[in-house]
This record gives C-alpha cells, sequence and structure tokens, in this order.
C-alpha cells in the first residue's frame, strides 16, 4: 500500500460518538488504496463453507434491517441510531429499519448477552459450522450472509453482544452491518477498514463508507467477478472524488 500513488493522509480525530480511545481516520485515498481494499473485503467470507465466492455479492433490492431486542443491556435505540447514519450516509442502500416483527425483513440484527453468542450460533447454524467458525476466527459478533448463486443477498442474520461494554458494542455494530450488505470478508493487513480483525473502530469511517458506496453503485451488481470490478471501478471512484495524483 505505501507504494500507492500518495498513502492515506488527511488524518482527523474520530467523529462524535466515538467510543473514548477510538482511532483517528484518514480522509485522503488514492483509488489503488480504495480498489485493493474493496477487492479484498467484497470477495470471500470467513464464514463460507466450501469454495470461495468469484463474484459480488449484494442486495439488489430495498434494504428493510430489523432488530430483535435481548440482552441485559438495552442497546435497541442506538443500533436504530446506527443503521439511520448507514442509510443517510449511503443512499442508494435505500435503506429503512422496523421494530415490526415481520418474515419479510431482509437484515435481521439480534442484540444478545457475550453469554449466550455461542449457544445462539450452534441453535442457527449447528455444532459443526459453530466449531469451525469460532476454531477459525474467534468472533465476538458475527453476520451469516445467503445469497443467490448470482451474487443477490436474500438474508443477512446478525449477532451484536450488547453487555461488554460500548467499545465492543459499537466495533461490533458497525463492522457487522458491513458484512450484512455485502462487505463480507476481512483483511488484517489493510490499517483502515473496520474490516481489519485487529483494530476496535466503533464508527463508520470514510474508507469504508466510500468501499460501500462504491459496492452500491449502480455500475456494480450482483454476480460481477474480480475483472469486471477493476474495470468499472476507477470511473466509480473518481466520481465519488477519488482520483490518481497528477506527478
Amino acid at each position: 500500500m505505501a507504494n500507492a500513488a500518495f498513502a492515506a493522509s488527511d488524518k482527523q480525530p474520530p467523529p462524535a460518538g466515538a467510543f473514548h480511545g477510538a482511532p483517528p481516520e484518514f480522509t485522503r485515498f488514492s483509488p489503488a488504496e480504495l480498489q485493493q481494499g474493496f477487492l479484498a473485503l467484497a470477495f470471500g467470507s470467513d464464514l463460507r463453507i466450501g469454495a470461495k465466492p468469484r463474484s459480488i455479492r449484494r442486495f439488489d433490492r430495498p434494504i428493510v434491517a430489523r432488530i430483535l431486542p435481548g440482552g441485559s443491556t438495552d442497546r435497541s435505540a442506538a443500533m436504530t441510531g446506527i443503521i439511520e447514519e448507514y442509510a443517510a450516509k449511503v443512499p442508494n442502500l435505500h435503506l429503512t429499519v422496523t421494530t415490526a416483527a415481520t418474515p419479510e425483513a431482509d437484515i435481521e440484527i439480534r442484540l444478545i448477552d457475550e453469554k449466550n453468542f455461542k449457544p445462539a450460533l450452534r441453535a442457527t447454524f449447528g455444532d459443526a459450522v459453530t466449531k469451525e467458525f469460532v476454531a477459525r476466527t474467534d468472533p465476538q459478533c458475527m453476520t451469516s450472509v445467503k445469497s443467490t448463486a448470482e451474487g443477490a443477498i436474500l438474508r443477512s442474520i446478525s449477532f451484536i453482544i450488547v453487555d461488554k461494554g460500548d467499545r465492543i458494542f459499537l466495533d461490533c455494530a458497525y463492522h457487522e452491518l458491513l458484512h450484512a450488505f455485502g462487505l463480507s470478508n476481512h483483511d488484517q493487513r489493510n490499517p483502515w477498514t473496520t474490516l481489519n480483525q485487529r483494530r476496535l473502530v466503533g464508527y463508520l469511517t470514510v474508507y469504508d463508507r466510500t468501499l460501500l458506496t462504491a459496492l452500491y453503485d449502480p455500475r456494480i451488481s450482483p454476480g460481477m467477478t474480480v475483472g469486471q470490478v477493476r474495470g468499472a471501478l476507477p470511473a466509480v471512484f473518481s466520481d465519488l472524488g477519488f482520483k490518481s495524483e497528477k506527478r
């Protein structure tokens, strides 16, 4: 990444509402830095059993998110605010939140205590998948994404821990929603994304918001391959204001 046109710059303090000690964020990136992150995060998934996905996965319709309150700490209002922030900052998501008990929700967010996390995974995914996933990732929270063979996401389920303080809750909430929308992978080498499991971030960074905005740009569609995405991303990032620096 250090060999990109210019390394990430214009570092700023974390935004209001971030937890105490949250890392600062960079706001200026080269197209190469953004493209490298996009390709790493939009293809693949730690939870997936079997072959690595070879195409883009995302919703191809307006998204309804439903919160299932639970746990010993009430985080429902905070979770609603985070969803509304995504909706406001990434308008092409066409995202709304509901508390209605409807089976038609596209994203289901289950708020739980830490002690109930692994039992909830086993109840939802079975012992074998839970054991393999926990052994691979040692997760604090998780998201499952179900999609068609063509890449359109059918439904996402996120488990968010609420009783381990603001740092864990905020990091999990922002992190898992990125997975739920289609940025399904992690990248421990990327110093700017929330989807680096060696970092606690706890807010929607400029970097991740840009990647998610690119994912839901009309020029990026479910089923696109790496090669097709490489061809489309330069124009997408340019239109978002991220252009190669002239030498």
